[in-house]
């Protein structure tokens, strides 16, 4: 979920992290037995191997509450005028993102940040594109949920307690929030809306593609070589089970004291900036060494989510590559960059308008200060093997299994 807003919270201070070597054949360690939560939708694969995501003690997974979250994921009435749901931002057949660089709220109002991917997303150690502050999915939902500047699906005081009626005068609902919330006198609650949407994403465990399978191409095998190798560099922002740093699990001894990184995508100044409405970590640490720094999400079904990076500003993954190939990206003319009229509306500047954002940022400090991102060469078939790679990473069987699709409840009623 795209929006970057910070709420005022605690944050634990991060813990020394260890990197899985480049060299090791297995980064993964398989697990012999699927472990059990008692929640019968949460389900991890063999092949995958991966142990259960976190958990909170404050929020345990029950089907029942993941049932309610499903429902509630798919259901406009969630939003203030009912216009929007949070599958508008995150759509199964597209690994639950939109396919659009930048999206709009229920109201109109356009946000600053692509819709993120919710594979995996229980794993996530930090939530959204730049905030070290948000480290549950409970946080962050809050934000969708009620955020003002820009509002995405604008609850509010005001209109609370007719969104929640709405489900109250429902027999569907009724039931749903009483199994999921069986011990509330008055189950029909914001807080128990957040429980329940936080319970369905933990679901959204995505672990059978031809990666986990064993099942690469020779071109995939090929590229899964360069990807771990010191000379394309792809691994220190996105490695472990999760293809991304900012990943943990039930069984993570550590937090990886590096989660936030510049690569390069633009150089507005000397001194690093990115667009005004678009810093990074910055925005919520006021720090400059943070001017640019945004979470590495995970590449597993890379291939569905394009356009690529906070802003939807690479429009392919051949792009994605030629882009780290050149370390980073030089912004001279609207050539260099894709969806820059959406980009603009996003700034409110005309569609084609180009010099706010021109610079070189394989120059920029910051990208420079983290030593990752300093470009490589490679042949076409390199590239090429590399792509193949990342789409290896797709699951199929995650963007059409029936667990995590739109309720028959809601189809029914939505074609009447």
């Amino acid at each position: 979920m795209p929006h970057y807003r910070s709420l005022i919270i605690s944050l634990a201070a991060p813990l020394i992290a260890m990197l899985l070597s480049a060299c090791q054949e297995s980064e993964y360690q398989r697990l012999q037995e699927t472990p059990q939560t008692g929640a019968t939708l949460l389900q991890l694969s063999a092949e995958g191997g991966f142990a259960l995501p976190v958990i909170p003690t404050s929020n345990s997974i029950t089907d029942a509450k993941v049932e309610l979250g499903r429902h509630l994921f798919y259901d406009p009435q969630l939003s203030s005028n009912q216009q929007q749901s949070c599958e508008s931002c995150h759509e199964q057949d597209k690994a639950f993102s939109d396919g659009i660089a930048l999206p709009h709220g229920t109201s109109g109002d356009i946000l600053a940040r692509n819709s993120q991917t919710l594979t995996n997303v229980a794993y996530n150690v930090n939530y959204t594109w730049g905030n070290p502050r948000l480290t549950t999915l409970e946080q962050q939902i809050l934000i969708p949920l009620t955020a003002e500047d820009p509002i995405e699906l604008g609850i509010n005081d005001a209109n609370l307690n007719e969104i929640l009626q709405r489900f109250r005068d429902q027999l569907l609902y009724q039931q749903l929030f009483s199994d999921a919330f069986p011990e509330d006198a008055d189950p029909f609650s914001l807080a128990n809306i957040i429980k329940a949407l936080a319970s369905f994403n933990r679901i959204l465990i995505s672990d059978r593609s031809p990666f986990d399978k064993g099942e690469l191409s020779a071109a995939a095998q090929r590229g899964r070589e360069l990807f771990f190798s010191e000379k394309a560099d792809c691994f220190h922002c996105h490695d472990g089970f999760n293809f991304s740093l900012s990943s943990k699990n039930e069984r993570s001894l550590t937090i990886p004291s590096q989660r936030f990184f510049n690569n390069g995508l633009y150089n507005l100044s000397q001194d690093g900036d990115y667009p005004q409405n678009n810093q990074g970590a910055f925005d919520v640490t006021g720090n400059p060494q943070d001017k640019g720094s945004f979470r590495p999400p995970t590449l597993r079904n890379v291939e569905l989510t394009a356009p690529y990076m906070h802003d939807g500003s690479i429009a392919t993954l051949e792009g994605v590559v030629e882009f780290y190939a050149n370390g980073g990206r030089h912004i001279q003319s609207s050539d260099d960059i894709d969806n820059l009229a959406i980009i603009n509306e996003s700034l409110g500047l005309p569609a084609d308008a180009i010099s706010h954002l021109q610079g070189d940022g394989r120059n920029n400090p910051n990208k420079q200060a983290n030593g990752f991102v300093s470009g490589f060469i490679a042949s076409d078939q390199e590239k090429a093997d590399l792509v193949a790679f990342l789409k290896s990473l797709t699951d199929r069987e995650f963007i059409n299994d029936p667990r995590f699709a739109k309720p028959q409840a809601l189809i029914e009623r939505d074609a009447r």
